[in-house]
C-alpha cells in the first residue's frame, strides 16, 4: 500500500482536476442523451484519471533523463527564481529511474484496460481517439518529437485535454458524437491550455536555461506573452457566447461569464510577475482554494502557486457551471 501511494504522490494528483474536471464535465453532458451508459462513462472518465497520472509519470521520466532537474537549484544560486520540486524522489534516491519507467507502464496499462473495455462495446473510434491522445501524451516530452521542447506544449495538452479528451468520454458515454459538444470541449481545452501556459511564463528563465522551448520562451517577448495568455481567457467564453448565439448551447451556459473575476485576477497577476515579479500577492475567495497556503510561503514557492492554482481554479469553477447547466438541462 505504501508503494501505491508513493507512486501516485508522485504522479502528482494535484493536477487531476485538469482530465478529471473536463472528463465529468463531458459525462454530465452526455446524461440523457440518446444511447447513453452510465457504467461505460464512468469506465472511461477512470481511464482518462490513470492515463494521465502515467503522462505525468512519463513527462518526469524524460525530462529527468534529458537534463537533470538538479539544474534549478543551480539556477536559484545564481539568483534566478526557479522552483525545485520537479523529480525530488528521483534527485533524492527514494526511487529510481527504471522503477519510475515500471510505473509509467503500470498506469498505462490501467489506461489501456479502460479503453479496451469501451472499444469493446462502443468500436473502433475509441482505439482513434486513444491512439491520438497516447502519441500526443508520450511526444509531449518524450523522443523522437519531444512536443513540449518545441514550443507546442500547450497545444498539444489543450488538444488532448479538450477536444480529444472530451470527444472521447462523450463517444464512450453514448456510442455517437454530438456537435454541440465541441463548443463545450474547446473552451475548456483553452482553459487547460492556459494552466500550462501560466506555468510556462513563469518558468521561462529556467525553461530557457534548458534548452526546453516552450511557448513562453518561443514568443520570447513579455508583451506578446501577456497577448496570448489574454486571447487563452477571452477565447474560452468567446466559445461558450458561439455556441449560444449558434443555437447549440442553451443561454444558461452563459453563467459560465461569472468566472470573469477569477480569469482577471489571473490575468492581472501574470501581468505583474511580467513586470514586477518580486511582488507578492494574497489569496482571495473569488481565487479558489489554496491548499495548505502558509506551508507553501514557508517553502517559498507561494509565488508560483497563487497563479498556478488560481489558473486550476479557474477551470474548475468553469467545469462546475458547465456540470449544474448540463445536469438541470437535461
Amino acid at each position: 500500500m505504501n508503494t501505491i501511494g508513493f507512486w501516485l504522490k508522485n504522479a502528482r494528483p494535484v493536477a487531476l482536476p485538469q482530465s478529471l474536471l473536463p472528463a465529468l464535465t463531458m459525462l454530465c453532458f452526455a446524461a440523457g442523451k440518446a444511447g447513453f451508459s452510465l457504467p461505460l462513462a464512468l469506465i472511461a472518465v477512470a481511464g482518462v484519471v490513470v492515463g494521465h497520472l502515467a503522462m505525468n509519470l512519463f513527462d518526469d521520466y524524460f525530462d529527468y533523463r534529458l537534463k537533470r532537474t538538479s539544474f534549478r537549484r543551480q539556477l536559484q544560486h545564481r539568483g534566478m527564481r526557479a522552483r525545485i520540486s520537479k523529480c525530488q524522489y528521483l534527485e533524492s534516491g527514494a526511487a529510481t529511474l527504471n522503477q519510475l519507467l515500471c510505473a509509467c507502464f503500470i498506469f498505462g496499462a490501467l489506461s489501456l484496460v479502460a479503453g479496451f473495455i469501451i472499444w469493446s462495446q462502443r468500436g473502433n473510434l475509441v482505439l482513434v481517439l486513444a491512439a491520438t491522445t497516447a502519441i500526443l501524451g508520450i511526444s509531449y516530452s518524450g523522443a523522437p518529437l519531444r512536443l513540449s521542447y518545441h514550443g507546442l506544449g500547450e497545444i498539444v495538452i489543450g488538444l488532448m485535454f479538450g477536444p480529444l479528451l472530451m470527444a472521447g468520454v462523450y463517444f464512450s458515454a453514448c456510442g455517437s458524437l454530438d456537435r454541440s459538444a465541441l463548443f463545450v470541449s474547446v473552451p475548456v481545452g483553452l482553459l487547460v491550455a492556459n494552466i500550462v501556459y501560466t506555468h510556462s511564463i513563469m518558468d521561462y528563465e529556467p525553461d530557457r536555461e534548458a534548452g526546453k522551448m516552450t511557448f513562453a520562451v518561443l514568443l520570447k517577448s513579455r508583451n506578446r506573452m501577456l497577448f496570448c495568455l489574454l486571447a487563452l481567457l477571452i477565447g474560452a467564453y468567446a466559445g461558450i457566447a458561439w455556441g449560444v448565439i449558434a443555437g447549440f448551447l442553451s443561454v444558461y451556459y452563459l453563467f459560465t461569464l461569472l468566472t470573469i473575476p477569477t480569469a482577471a485576477s489571473l490575468f492581472y497577476m501574470m501581468w505583474e510577475f511580467v513586470h514586477h515579479p518580486d511582488r507578492p500577492f494574497t489569496p482571495r475567495f473569488w481565487m479558489g482554494p489554496m491548499g495548505d497556503w502558509v506551508r507553501l510561503q514557508s517553502i517559498g514557492i507561494d509565488w508560483f502557486m497563487i497563479r498556478w492554482l488560481t489558473a486550476r481554479n479557474l477551470l474548475a469553477f468553469f467545469c462546475l457551471i458547465l456540470i449544474l447547466v448540463s445536469l438541470v438541462d437535461l
